[in-house]
């Protein structure tokens, strides 16, 4: 809201310091600190006032140390990220962005799902909490929302750069927007690592003759969808010890926040020679409010934690991790980007196929990991959390860094 103010100011009177809001560097920038002292200042409060609701968390006993201690701490605390991202994107970003306006939708869909998930574990006393299928009704309908949006909407749009023979020059110099075709619907993505790194989904079903074209958007939502799944129930799953799912997440969001703003950038996009993406600067904004909102959350989660997320946040946090990497077209980085996300899901995977398989042969039901999630393996083996947590970053900015990398290397 404050970017329409200070738009109109800027247009309107001679007040110095009004045309700051049109740079999305500045407008980052206030977003995140705005999120960061709403995480930390009232974060303090909304903890209190969880423990005087009685919202605590009811811990299973799974044998781990220090698994008791942990009884009864706050849990829902991933409204404080929820909070803390929404209110500076509606004061900084531009409401009228497609981006936006997406992000908005899957923060506030999701929270609700894990919110309504984390109600019945609290409220009800029943650990299962939202029945798995009310989970994958509501993660499949954000995956088609987003999936047509992206899609159809006639502002979602690509510029592809131009070969050397169609770049145009003009008489004093070549500027980077004559380098680049005019803006166009496109169901191009990228591959990391490859130097002709554009894929585009229509070329999955040309074998099936021109009349498939017609139905590529079927084929393009069906897979929004699994993305969007997919990584929101690896979300979930790292959330199991103190730190680790809000540090992970913030180490990717961060990375994606270059990806966008790179993408969002006609000059960075022709220098690096990639897909520029009109508009999709502006989710810059919203990824500093959200990575805000999680470097708050951390001062309270970190070990020993005074709040868990729940799944209120770490189902949210999964999915808006999936659409803006969908969004900057980025998906095929997912499974390096969020390798921690992918490691945790594929350990619960291969642990539970292994155990069905094992016992339908024998009749004795063998294990891979002395306990799934990963993490849990290694606390079963003697680590103390935050020495796993502390790792498990380290294995994250790795990723996040060769992620980066893929921008030049291919």
């Amino acid at each position: 809201m404050l970017y329409y103010l200070f738009e109109f100011l800027d247009e309107n009177t001679s007040l110095p310091g009004t045309g700051l809001f049109q740079y999305i560097s500045f407008r980052s920038a206030l977003a995140f600190a705005f999120s960061l002292l709403i995480s930390t200042i009232y974060g303090r409060k909304i903890i209190d006032r969880l423990r005087s609701l009685q919202v605590g968390e009811s811990i299973r006993d799974l044998g781990l140390e220090g698994q008791v201690q942990k009884q009864g701490t706050p849990t829902m605390g991933g409204v404080i990220i929820i909070l803390a991202t929404l209110i500076p994107v509606f004061l900084f970003a531009r409401l009228d962005n497609i981006y936006i306006i997406i992000l908005i939708v899957t923060t506030v869909w999701m929270g609700i799902i894990g919110f309504i998930d984390d109600y019945i574990k609290v409220f009800k006393k029943n650990k299962e909490g939202l029945k798995g299928r009310f989970k994958i009704v509501g993660q499949i309908t954000l995956g088609a929302f987003v999936g047509l949006m992206l899609y159809f909407n006639p502002d979602v749009v690509v510029k592809e750069k131009l070969r050397h023979g169609e770049v145009v020059i003009s008489q004093e110099l070549t500027i980077s927007s004559n380098r680049f075709g005019e803006a166009e619907k496109s169901t191009k993505t990228t591959i990391p690592f490859v130097k002709n790194n554009e894929f585009d989904y229509a070329n999955l079903l040309t074998w099936m003759g021109d009349w498939a074209k017609d139905y590529v958007w079927l084929f393009f939502v069906v897979i929004v969808i699994f993305i969007i799944t997919a990584v929101s129930n690896g979300a979930n799953l790292t959330d199991g010890i103190d730190g680790l799912a809000a540090g992970s997440s913030a180490i990717i969001v961060l990375a994606l926040a270059i990806f966008a703003w790179v993408s969002g950038n006609i000059i960075f996009a022709d220098y690096l020679n990639v897909m520029y993406i009109p508009n999709s600067g502006e989710i810059t904004i919203f990824v500093s409010a959200f990575v805000g909102g999680l470097v708050g959350f951390l001062w309270y989660n970190t070990y020993p934690a005074q709040v868990f997320m729940g799944d209120t946040g770490s189902l949210t946090i999964g999915a808006v991790i999936a659409v803006i990497a969908l969004s900057v077209r980025k998906e095929f980085l997912i499974p390096i980007l969020a390798g921690i996300f992918l490691a945790e899901n594929l350990s619960v995977v291969f642990q539970v196929s292994y155990f069905k398989y094992t016992r339908k042969k024998s009749g004795v039901g063998k294990r891979i990991f002395l306990m799934a999630p990963l993490h849990h393996h290694y606390q079963k083996r003697g680590y103390h959390e935050s020495k796993i947590v502390t790792r498990f970053w380290i294995v994250g900015i790795l990723l996040a860094v060769i992620s980066i990398l893929t921008l030049k290397v291919r």
